[in-house]
């Protein structure tokens, strides 16, 4: 089992900058998984607790010189700890910066195996190894053994059954707006109750015996299937609209825990420029899809793709 690389420049932006970051918010640890052709973090994919996110990049954009052979069709994968990831990342590119203007400095990663003082038998690490002017700095972390092949099947079949797309997605235009509201809602209660329509309103409401806190956005960004709204429906109440459209089968409510909705917001550290939100079938979970374009275009950047599944609370929860 070998892996190494040398991260590019865009790679180091996109990983120290914005998503470790990010992923970082979700939860403490992740798997990462190399494939010969993708790099991917994943969050919860295997215990079906909290959040799940998923992260993926082509090598191409986070990679030069990738080369990676495994007995499991050239994949590898781990569980490493992202705080120690970001850290030993930071360490490493400070050491690339201040030696670049006088040798050509490269940061190099790699899966290697070393024997540490309080155990003689050798543990994996990811390491880090960039080269200054004198001498070689190098930066391990930690990580937990490689996913054995049984393993690694598992984490790929719980990744493909994650990629279903909800048939609506509505375009939030705001995610710190709708993040402000998130951190009064903490302070009501557990539970949000979100309903998302084929008409392009989405609604976030919490509420307790004493008090109610939600807010509106209507008319968003469709895509998929959607909806003419009723020219009756106009002019009632929000929750009147929201209750008919449901019956009509035109929209779908799910109520999720209040935490993992404020994690899923802060996503936007990792710089998307389009959120789209949706509910899949049979209302197993809210589906998050973050939409990235290439740099001065607003063309989409197939070379990245992010999103995350809250699990839904039981009916009458919270």
């Amino acid at each position: 089992m070998k892996f190494k690389a040398f991260l590019t420049e865009t790679g180091i932006n996109l990983l120290e900058k914005r998503f470790i970051p990010s992923l970082e918010k979700t939860s403490k640890t992740c798997h990462i998984l190399f494939t010969k052709t993708h790099t991917l973090f994943l969050h919860n994919l295997l215990n079906g607790d909290g959040i799940q996110s998923i992260a993926q990049f082509t090598n191409q954009i986070l990679f030069d010189d990738y080369r990676i052979s495994s007995q499991n069709d050239d994949r590898i994968a781990f569980v490493i700890d992202l705080s120690l990831l970001l850290r030993a990342l930071r360490s490493s590119v400070a050491i690339c910066s201040e030696y670049s203007s006088v040798v050509n400095n490269r940061l190099q990663i790699k899966l290697v195996k070393k024997v540490n003082q309080n155990c003689s038998v050798a543990a994996p690490f990811l390491t880090f190894e960039t080269r200054g002017f004198k001498s070689a700095v190098v930066q391990d972390i930690p990580i937990s053994k490689p996913l054995s092949r049984a393993q690694v099947v598992e984490l790929q079949n719980a990744l493909d059954m994650a990629q279903d797309i909800p048939q609506t997605l509505i375009q939030v235009p705001d995610l710190n707006q709708l993040l402000n509201l998130v951190d009064r809602m903490k302070h009501v209660g557990d539970a949000v109750n979100v309903s998302i329509s084929k008409y392009g309103d989405l609604r976030v409401q919490v509420s307790t015996t004493l008090i109610s806190l939600g807010a509106e956005f209507r008319k968003l960004l469709v895509i998929g299937e959607q909806a003419n709204a009723p020219a009756e429906d106009q002019n009632l109440s929000a929750q009147t609209r929201s209750s008919r459209s449901i019956l009509r089968g035109d929209a779908q409510s799910v109520q999720v825990s209040v935490k993992h909705f404020a994690k899923s917001l802060q996503c936007h550290l990792a710089k998307p420029d389009c959120a789209f939100y949706g509910i899949a079938p049979q209302g197993s979970c809210l589906t998050v899809i973050f939409q990235f374009f290439i740099p001065g275009t607003h063309q989409t950047d197939k070379s990245i793709s992010y999103h995350c599944r809250l699990p839904v609370l039981d009916p009458g929860t919270g």
